[in-house]
């Protein structure tokens, strides 16, 4: 059959140059000469010719078929897409079996800033994820009831309170203790301990209680002569002796422990000249004073002639105690502001001891009242 010439559009019309180029290339190889030694070496040689000789045939073939007047034998493939397409096609093969859009883009595009960025816009990857932050593991701190330190039941056993203050970690560590719930053994109603708390609310268990070892302190004026516990009275001996040396003048003791029946006296006076709701800023009502606890101390500023209450306050024997009645155990128990808290009017003649140890964390923490210090409620009134 006659084969019928191609036309010019054709995809098997290849250009002459590259035709050329086939024909030069689709030479026969001569044969190498065979190698010297043994003839079994040189039978190699043959399979090297006949592998040229088809080569050459293949290319004669494809130029028959260039240059025919019909279409190529369906036997005969289109010619192979050129050298430079053969690389790019090998590349973004490479990249799709790496798995990466953006390596593909990158590729096709040669590289550079803008690749970059259209690889980041067009890429199907998923964005890298943050590292997620590793959590950091605190061991809370158990707080420990002090009751269970055997140092410290051993110290109230032996009714030593400040031993007990030391056992427990000190004054600061004793007073969180307490105002946590973690010292079930430290009773605040038990008038026999250095911090028991009397106030309107919290009245005395019997009602009538007494001290025991009530003395008069040494080298101390008491006008009324009243009596103080014992380690009370050391203490005001020492406040007072360290008040005349620091040159500020004497302090006197007005009135020290009362009696239950005392009480009755001194705060029914008061209700007669200021009505009950008066006389209940100003006096305890019986079986709700600290002087009842031998305790407690009301002072007063002498020079020659001893002040009154009231005198105090504006004396420098007044502003020495603000400032130092704290280093021998003692604290105003009634300040200014604290009223709403306490239920009675600022005294600054009224000393309370508590011991050394937790009147130095009192003033140190800028305390106002026992309740705040050992976070107790409020006791503004009394109840029925």
């Amino acid at each position: 059959m006659p084969i019928t010439p191609a036309p010019e559009s054709s995809p098997f019309l290849l250009p002459a140059e590259f035709r050329a180029a086939v024909a030069q290339h689709a030479q026969p190889l001569a044969p190498a000469a065979p190698p010297p030694g043994p003839l079994r070496r040189s039978r190699r040689a043959a399979p090297l010719a006949r592998e040229s000789a088809r080569r050459a045939a293949r290319a004669d073939r494809l130029l028959i078929a260039d240059d025919a007047d019909g279409p190529p034998p369906r036997h005969v493939r289109p010619r192979r897409i050129a050298r430079g397409g053969v690389v790019l096609l090998l590349a973004v093969g490479g990249a799709l079996l790496l798995g990466s859009t953006a390596a593909v883009t990158a590729l096709v595009s040669g590289g550079g800033a803008d690749a970059a960025a259209d690889a980041q816009l067009f890429s199907d990857a998923p964005p890298p994820v943050a590292a997620l932050p590793v959590p950091v593991m605190k061991q809370a701190q158990v707080s420990a009831d002090i009751c269970g330190v055997p140092e410290v039941m051993t110290a109230l056993e032996a009714h030593d309170d400040a031993a007990a203050v030391t056992a427990a970690g000190g004054a600061e560590a004793f007073r969180l203790a307490v105002a946590e719930g973690r010292a079930r053994c430290v009773d605040l109603a038990d008038p026999t301990r250095v911090w028991a708390v009397i106030n309107k609310a919290r009245p005395y268990s019997p009602v009538d209680y007494r001290p025991t070892g009530l003395v008069m302190p040494d080298g101390v004026r008491s006008i009324e002569g009243g009596a103080l516990r014992s380690d009370a009275a050391s203490a005001l001996t020492a406040l007072v002796t360290a008040a005349r040396e620091a040159g500020v003048g004497e302090i006197a003791l007005e009135s020290g422990f009362r009696s239950y029946q005392t009480q009755e006296g001194s705060y029914g006076r008061q209700v007669a000249q200021r009505g009950q709701e008066g006389a209940d800023l100003v006096s305890a009502r019986p079986g709700f004073s600290e002087h009842q606890s031998g305790l407690a101390a009301d002072v007063v500023a002498c020079a020659g002639e001893c002040g009154s209450l009231d005198d105090l306050a504006a004396s420098a024997q007044g502003a020495w105690i603000v400032d130092h009645a704290w280093e021998h155990g003692w604290i105003v128990r009634y300040s200014e502001g604290s009223t709403d808290v306490t239920g009675y009017s600022p005294e600054p003649w009224h000393l309370r001891y508590i011991g050394a140890e937790l009147a130095r964390t009192y003033h140190d923490g800028g305390w106002t009242s026992l309740e705040e210090f050992f976070g107790l409620e409020p006791a503004p009134g009394y109840v029925g």
